[in-house]
């Protein structure tokens, strides 16, 4: 098996990157190795050579007793721990603890199971919940919901802490542990206790487990004012997303477009061979489209090979799910290729990630690279900020209601809150958005409970909830509601007159 570069957000959630493998990259052998200093070693004396030895001895002498110090605790433990302890179980916390002192959300060691079960999800297709996370302070931590997915559909949201997984509390587990016990069949339930920034209580959310699609381009024309607008909508970069993506492309050109927009918000990233291969389809030829650099300062660029560049404006839609490869094409299209870029700032993922076979089935995840935008700009933990920043209404981030208590008159809690921003979004004034049910908000209730054949009582049950949530996910996905979408196409309706 070979070694693979990943330039992920994080790990997926039900461990499912699907058939394309959105994890892997490009080979190692082809980064560059840093060249010996021939100079140096020209003009070494002998008496440098002899510094140098003694030098080595001394890191040699210091090795063996860092090796004598892990021995000898490991031997201590074996010997006089109240109880007994198996070597693998000491020498895999050993190497978690190493990664752990790392202080980096995207190395991690996987066991045999875990590296087996990684591995095969490259190649498989998947069910799971559609979501991408990572380690943040010692907590598993949704990065982004997929587009379209249970757990978009559900209401999770960037930056959700994951707490209890079907009520057990998941303090101490492994990243890779924890999505372990999220995957499952589809039509299964896990519920999810979440601790939201900026929320005072924990929210529970049952996610009902699907299969999530392996496509990741989706391409479509839209007519706007005798004006005609290819849209691109890449949900991950995978082993044939280039390919796709230029089958598509090469369809919308033959249909004569004006514009062309690209859709990567909530998208975690995957190969970087694919956002190069694309990148040579829109960046103008000679351009940088990315840059690798190691630890010593040493980069790779990858220059665009295009032919000449596209004779019609192009308008990428980002947003904070959109992490790495989708960092990396954005950037480009902007630094390199003069673009705009309509949303609000991405995530902010600049590092490279190696898995590192350890020789008994076990894997490291090792972080060995970051990449550098066009301009040569490190965006990590910064993100790509927009040239035009549009936010999404308020009630497309509004949580699940939690309706088990049937909320009614007077009460003053966030479940009325979040109620009250979907039911202003859909139209039904609440006349407030505090969270205290007043007879404006109940008037607002009664008016949606007649228009959807409810009971009209004024109070919300969890029918009138779930009818609510289903309504503002239907509203969410029309594309008339996108306002970051509708800007782009006014933006590229413009750019073309």
């Amino acid at each position: 098996m070979k070694n693979k570069i990943f330039l992920p957000v994080v790990f997926v959630l039900a461990l499912l990157i699907g058939a394309g493998g959105m994890y892997a990259g490009m080979s190692i052998m082809g980064l560059p190795q840093a060249e010996p200093n021939s100079t140096e070693q020209a003009s070494s004396s002998q008496g440098d050579t002899e510094t140098s030895g003694a030098s080595d001895n001394t890191e040699t002498a210091a090795d063996e007793n860092e090796e004598d110090q892990i021995r000898q605790a490991m031997d201590t433990i074996k010997e006089s721990y109240v109880n007994e302890v198996e070597d693998e179980q000491l020498i895999e916390g050993a190497i978690s603890g190493m990664i752990e002192t790392l202080d980096d959300p995207y190395s991690d060691f996987m066991n045999e199971s875990t590296a087996e079960e990684f591995m095969n999800s490259l190649d498989s297709s998947f069910e799971g919940i559609g979501a991408e996370v990572s380690m943040t302070d010692g907590r598993v931590t949704i990065v982004a919901p997929f587009r379209d997915s249970p757990a978009e559909d559900a209401g999770l949201r960037p930056n959700d802490q994951i707490l209890e997984i079907d009520g057990e509390n998941i303090e101490g587990l492994s990243l890779y542990d924890a999505v372990l016990k999220i995957r499952g069949e589809k039509g299964t339930t896990v519920t999810l206790t979440i601790d939201r920034p900026g929320a005072s209580d924990t929210l529970e959310i049952d996610v009902v487990r699907d299969e999530i699609p392996v496509e990741t381009v989706y391409g479509e024309v839209v007519e706007e004012n005798d004006t005609s607008i290819g849209v691109l909508e890449i949900r991950s970069f995978s082993e044939n997303t280039a390919e796709r993506f230029e089958e598509e492309l090469t369809e919308l050109e033959s249909e004569g477009i004006d514009g062309l927009m690209i859709d990567v918000r909530g998208n975690p990233g995957g190969f970087l061979q694919s956002v190069e291969d694309i990148g040579d389809l829109l960046i103008p030829e000679g351009e940088v489209v990315v840059q690798i650099e190691d630890r010593d300062g040493e980069r790779i660029t990858h220059v665009s090979n295009m032919e000449g560049e596209k004779e019609y404006p192009i308008v990428t839609l980002i947003d904070g799910g959109s992490a790495s490869a989708s960092e990396i094409l954005a950037a480009a299209l902007q630094e390199a290729g003069g673009h705009d870029l309509v949303g609000t700032t991405t995530f902010g993922k600049g590092t490279v990630q190696q898995t590192i076979p350890m020789g008994d089935g076990s894997q490291l995840k090792l972080t060995l690279f970051r990449w550098l935008t066009s301009d040569g700009n490190n965006i990590h933990e910064e993100g790509v900020a927009p040239t035009v920043e549009v936010e999404q209404p308020d009630y497309f981030y509004a949580a699940p209601i939690d309706a088990e208590e049937t909320l009614v008159l007077d009460m003053l809690n966030e479940d009325i809150e979040n109620a009250q921003l979907m039911l202003d979004g859909l139209g039904y004034d609440p006349d407030r958005e505090d969270g205290y049910f007043d007879e404006a908000t109940e008037e607002a209730v009664m008016n949606f409970q007649e228009d959807e054949g409810l009971e009209v009582t004024g109070e919300i049950n969890e029918e009138t909830a779930d009818t609510l949530q289903e309504r503002v996910i239907e509203s969410v996905q029309d594309k008339e509601n996108d306002l970051q979408y509708q800007e782009g196409l006014e933006l590229l309706i413009e750019q073309a007159s």
